[in-house]
């Protein structure tokens, strides 16, 4: 019987950091010293800043971003400074829209919530301050010290609903951290598919929705 959900933020709750990160990308790309198109920088930063989310100990977000962007800056030979972009990247994520069908479901929804985020506790607060959103329970990568899809992220998030994992599902719109950490854990996934993007063969993917107001039938 399902008693509860785990949503991601970022990407399934609100919009995620596409946007500014095209665009910060497309800046690096115009000064590089080498032939580099935007998307390419966007590619190699996504890389970069893996390597660094897996490095140990634990580092936030934040760091693990700039040293990423720091790095592709480098490599493709951009000499601009790396802050003022790093900054303009996370104050977008402090206000970041409410993605379609979010304040309904919402509205609707009465299973107990708890938000699994790798954002930094500070800037997912902010975020949820300025559209007035509440949750039963809220895990942050730097309450855990981990990164999803490390199973660490999904028992906290459990522990904190007072629930087992055959009673959740998981929503959020990463294959990798989301669906794949959430099956890893033994929990249901739900893949936010906001792109529209070809679903990948053999993942494990319980429903896929494009908005949470899809979900509401299947949970009621």
């Amino acid at each position: 019987m399902l008693k509860g959900l785990l949503l991601d933020f970022y990407g399934t709750i609100v919009e995620d950091d596409d946007a500014v990160m095209d665009a910060i990308a497309a800046e690096v790309a115009a000064t590089a010293s080498r032939p580099v198109s935007g998307r390419e920088v966007v590619g190699l930063w996504d890389r970069e800043y893996q390597v660094e989310a897996e490095r140990q100990p634990f580092r936030p977000l934040r760091d693990c971003a700039l040293t990423s962007l720091a790095t592709v800056m480098a490599e493709v030979g951009c000499a601009a400074d790396p802050a003022p972009l790093h900054e303009r990247h996370f104050q977008t994520g402090r206000s970041p829209a409410l993605r379609p069908g979010t304040r309904e479901f919402l509205d609707r929804v009465t299973l107990p919530i708890c938000v699994v985020s790798d954002a930094d506790r500070d800037d997912l607060d902010a975020a949820m301050a300025l559209h007035r959103l509440t949750f039963d329970a809220v895990v942050a990568s730097e309450d855990v010290g981990a990164y999803k899809p490390d199973r660490a992220m999904f028992a906290h998030a459990l522990d904190a609903l007072g629930l087992a994992a055959d009673e959740v599902l998981h929503v959020g719109d990463s294959i990798t951290t989301d669906v794949h950490g959430a099956h890893a854990a033994g929990i249901r996934a739900v893949w936010v598919n906001r792109r529209g993007e070809t679903t990948p063969a053999n993942a494990p993917i319980t429903h896929e929705i494009a908005d949470l107001r899809e979900l509401l039938p299947i949970i009621d």
